[in-house]
């Protein structure tokens, strides 16, 4: 990562900070980047299941409910006082819910918008006023093909995913010209056992969408742990684009993945095309403007 912006940190190893790492990507970043000898703050609702990511002097493990205002507040100050500033913040933390549209709870979709988006936002939040200090700093924020593809059975999820999409965006036009990088990462299915973990889904489906989202649901669920993707190869990827010091807006990550996301593009711009003169005659004519 680029240093020259920040001479107090200059000899010394970056500092992450991870949110969500008890399981899945959050767990391998946390191993790997503290293999790489990285300065690593490791959190968790449930510390108990860090399986073996220990303090030291170089690692600090905080509890961490990123849904919890007090809680993000507190791990930031500690992390500060640790290491004296946060170099990557990484927000890892999030849950899945699987559900028709019209089948969706309430409770459960407020539940994932509160871990998706605000506890990712409020992270942002809490780190950025030392970053702009500091005029240094990069936010990795985990979204997913979902947040660039719509699917049966994941709607409400795709939400989470998009508003991440859009946050990141704005995030970082607001923040780059203060020497800050904003990384969205987009995954397809990878081996991190999301769908069986941390993915609920409705208690009342409807038989009609039984060939959409019950399909989807039913096969995603029977991948789980059959992904083509090696969370191993993919958490080594961030790592490596992050230390390039110019990381891509966005990181495919997956061929379903970019597969995807190109399919998207070009499903945009077919279009889009089709109804440009429709467009394009929304405006005042130009003799009247």
């Amino acid at each position: 990562m680029n240093t020259q912006s920040n001479p107090s940190h200059a000899t010394e190893t970056p500092v992450w900070f991870i949110t969500g790492c008890s399981t899945g990507f959050g767990q391998e970043l946390a191993k790997q980047a503290i293999e790489r000898g990285y300065r690593t703050v490791v959190t968790a609702r449930d510390l108990t299941k860090l399986r073996g990511l220990i303090a030291s002097d170089h690692v600090l493990v905080l509890k961490l409910d990123v849904t919890q205002p007090d809680q993000v507040a507190a791990a930031v100050r500690a992390a500060e006082a640790r290491f004296g500033g946060i170099d990557v913040l990484v927000n890892n933390a999030g849950i899945g819910y699987f559900a028709a549209i019209e089948e969706g709870d309430a409770a459960e979709v407020r539940k994932m918008f509160d871990v998706n988006v605000f506890g990712l936002t409020g992270m942002a939040q809490a780190v950025l006023p030392g970053m702009r200090k500091r005029r240094h700093g990069c936010i990795v924020n985990l979204s997913s093909l979902a947040g660039l593809r719509g699917m049966p059975a994941l709607g409400q999820y795709n939400a989470t995913k998009f508003a991440v999409e859009g946050l990141s965006e704005a995030l970082r036009r607001e923040v780059e010209p203060l020497g800050i990088q904003v990384m969205v990462v987009n995954p397809s299915g990878f081996q991190t056992d999301w769908a069986g973990r941390s993915a609920n889904e409705s208690e009342h489906p409807i038989e009609d969408y039984s060939a959409t989202a019950g399909k989807v649901r039913l096969a995603v669920r029977a991948s789980s742990g059959k992904q083509p993707g090696d969370p191993v190869r993919a958490v080594q990827a961030i790592i490596k684009a992050v230390a390039s010091g110019k990381p891509p807006h966005h990181l495919l990550l997956g061929n379903d993945a970019f597969e995807g996301a190109m399919a998207k593009l070009n499903e945009l711009r077919q279009e889009f095309t089709v109804a440009e003169a429709v467009a394009r005659g929304a405006d005042f004519p130009k003799e009247m403007a």
